[in-house]
This record gives C-alpha cells, structure tokens and sequence, in this order.
C-alpha cells in the first residue's frame, strides 16, 4: 500500500480491454453481441435524429414497441442480426455484408463499419 499526505492509496491492477467488452467479460457470444450493439446504437441514433417516439418508430418498422425499447436499452439476445438488418434498411440506410478471407489465416471475425 502506498501512502500520500497521511491517506492510505491502494493501488489497482488494471487489465488492458481486448477492445470487444463482452469478451472482456468472458460471454460466450461476444463477437455477436458487439456487431448487434454497434448496430442497435446506429438504430437508436437514427430514431433519435428523426425525433420518432418508440410507437412511432415501431409502427416504420413493422415491430412491437416493446421490440424498439429492447434496442433502445440494448437487450439484444432475442433480436437477430437479420432482423437488425432488416431495420437499418426501413430506416435508409444500406447494409452491405463482406465476406473475405483473412490475410492472417485462423478464425474470422464479425465487425460493424460504419462509413
């Protein structure tokens, strides 16, 4: 323990981030789970900017509010990659899917890029 001016300071391992929070947080899925994430922030960012209420935004969607509000507070389990999709398209935007071989070889990976 170190000590400064008489107060006791303790000091704090810190584990550098893998740069995906869920495999930092050891869940089975965390590839997934941050291409859902990034998707359902550009989802809510969208609903935001055009000032849609959940109601409103789920009767353009063609889902249930409750639908919306779970992508609002990113509770994605039950929501598929391909109804996220499906979303993004009926809010304009393109989603174009890239399939490429890796350079390095080995396992490859999801990732969202938003341009």
């Amino acid at each position: 323990m170190k000590e400064r001016r008489g107060e006791d300071i303790k000091e704090t391992a810190v584990t550098p981030s893998s740069g995906n929070v869920f495999t930092d947080l050891g869940l089975p899925d965390a590839e997934e789970l941050q291409v859902k994430s990034a998707m359902a922030m550009k989802i809510n960012l969208v609903i935001e900017k055009n000032n849609l209420s959940q109601i409103e935004a789920a009767a353009l969607l063609g889902i249930s509010q409750s639908k919306v509000s779970k992508i609002e507070r990113g509770r994605l389990r039950d929501i598929s990659l391909e109804k996220l999709c499906n979303v993004l398209t009926l809010l304009g935007h393109d989603v174009d899917i890239v399939i490429r071989e890796r350079k390095q070889g080995g396992v490859g990976r999801m990732r969202v890029v938003d341009v």
